[in-house]
């Protein structure tokens, strides 16, 4: 647990001065891990990985710090990410946001206990319903029917909710969206706050954004209760690197410190602690300045990539709007490539198989080729000259001869939306059976069924299956779609809970 304090030095970095005393005194270590500073290491895996990597893999306590933790390392390290970023505690956490936001979860709500919740949420969030028991009330997103996307829902959308629902515990939003798409916290902290209820931001893409003011509202300044970060997503921490924070009284931190310890681990990787220290000290001294030159570069890119025939990138335009979203961020670069006759997933696949090019995610009409401070001049380029390479590709063939790829069917919001008969744990714990694609429908799921990335599922264990959302699954799939937490990727069978406990009271 941590407080913010306004006289703090961000010249420091606890973790890393401590490793860096650590490498200095020499210390012998008779404790894990068990390579003992790489000796023990495979040399083939220390070719690859280099000393650098185990020399730095130490204990959290009993190595780093002391025994008692004494020297309060990681304690200096979490109140300098609060202040940095106008937070009132903040936590580490090297499990990823996919536990920080199930031990947000926690803090607000108790088994059986109602959570409004947008239906955009990631998959860690329903995650954490199925081993909390939480009962979800879905709160709709704004749909874009036209480009089949999804927007944070409106602070006017959990008004209702709450009014439907005034048991509710509190509200959990995901902004800014793996596409960019913000909502308006300060107008759904205010909804929650009338009510005396917390509002959770799931704000795994938007570590940047407390560190520009040309960038979209952050989640503490607009008012939100706990925030949980990914630094590894648009930061400079190493993967599972999160933090979530906390600010206002109603939640209790040494609660929430609680949960999140129920649910995290007892070896914490140091490695990622120093990546988020580093990163902190980092955007809190040099953040203004390095997050400018990415937003004009962006800028540069866009327009560059908006001239390349058959392309268009989703802007401010496209996005924000009546009926869409109230922000934007600019970073990641989302681009619609459906002028080139094909998908998403085909050009990333193209990109990464013949120009060495990742791109973030994709679907079936988009890739997200996302900007950080990391890139540059040369980087940009690389990008814009596989693009360019990708168009002529993929429209160099005469349309009359062009092999069509599969059509992905995605259905109308209102089709998409299934109804949830069951509380996602019922459903997940229950007995099951798994059945033939073609004769799910009408079954209620008992699995997740996600295209990944960016995570968002489909279908929800509870929720009962219907033709639209079936058959834009199977076709997403012969498309290219990725469902890894399916238990039948290729969707030719689905987990369905068995029959004759489907007629039971909800």
């Amino acid at each position: 647990m941590s407080s913010s304090t306004p006289t703090l030095d961000h010249t420091s970095a606890p973790v890393l001065e401590a490793l860096a005393e650590y490498h200095a005194a020499g210390r012998l270590g008779f404790s894990p891990p068990g390579h003992k500073q790489a000796r023990g290491a495979d040399p083939r895996v220390r070719e690859i990985l280099g000393d650098a990597v185990f020399r730095s893999d130490v204990l959290a306590s009993g190595g780093l710090d002391d025994r008692r933790t004494s020297n309060r390392i990681l304690d200096r390290a979490e109140e300098l990410m609060a202040d940095a970023v106008h937070a009132a505690h903040t936590f580490f956490t090297t499990c990823g946001s996919s536990l920080s936001v199930k031990a947000a979860m926690l803090a607000v709500a108790s088994p059986h206990e109602t959570l409004l919740i947008g239906r955009d949420a990631h998959k860690s969030v329903v995650s954490g319903l199925i081993l909390a028991g939480i009962r979800p009330v879905w709160v709709e997103p704004r749909w874009d029917a036209g480009r089949h996307l999804a927007h944070p829902p409106s602070a006017e959308e959990f008004e209702r909710a709450f009014a439907a629902h005034p048991d509710a515990r509190g509200a959990l939003v995901t902004s800014p969206t793996p596409y960019g798409a913000c909502a308006d916290l300060k107008a759904l902290a205010e909804v929650c706050h009338r009510r005396g209820r917390p509002l959770i931001v799931d704000e795994a893409w938007g570590a940047h954004l407390p560190f520009h003011p040309a960038l979209p509202s952050w989640a503490m300044d607009a008012g939100a209760d706990i925030c949980v970060t990914s630094i590894h997503k648009m930061g400079s921490g190493l993967e599972q690197g999160s933090v979530f924070h906390l600010s206002g009284d109603l939640i209790d931190p040494a609660l929430l410190k609680s949960r999140a310890d129920l649910l995290g681990t007892t070896s914490p990787s140091v490695l990622v602690y120093a990546g988020l220290d580093g990163w902190r000290r980092q955007m809190a001294l040099h953040g203004r300045e390095l997050l400018g030159r990415t937003l004009d570069l962006a800028a540069e890119v866009r327009a560059a990539i908006e001239e390349i025939p058959g392309l268009h990138v989703h802007d401010r335009a496209d996005f924000c709007g009546p009926g869409r979203a109230d922000d934007f961020d600019p970073l990641p670069v989302v681009i619609d490539v459906s002028g080139l006759g094909t998908t998403g997933y085909a050009v990333a696949d193209w990109l990464r198989a013949h120009r060495r090019v990742d791109a973030h995610l994709s679907d079936h009409r988009r890739i997200n080729t996302q900007l950080t401070h990391a890139d540059d001049e040369a980087t940009a380029a690389a990008l814009l000259t596989a693009l360019k390479d990708a168009a002529r590709h993929f429209t160099s063939t005469p349309p009359a001869e062009r092999e069509r790829p599969p059509a992905v069917a995605v259905p109308p919001p209102a089709e998409l939306r299934l109804p949830q008969d069951r509380l996602p744990r019922d459903a997940y714990f229950g007995p099951v059976e798994d059945v033939p694609v073609q004769e799910a429908v009408g079954r209620i799921a008992a699995e997740m069924i996600t295209p990944y990335p960016p995570g968002i599922p489909a279908a929800l264990p509870g929720e009962r299956l219907n033709e639209p959302v079936l058959h834009y699954l199977r076709t997403g799939v012969a498309a290219g779609m990725n469902l890894p937490d399916a238990t039948d990727p290729q969707l030719r069978t689905v987990r369905v809970l068995a029959r004759d406990t489907e007629s039971d009271d909800a």
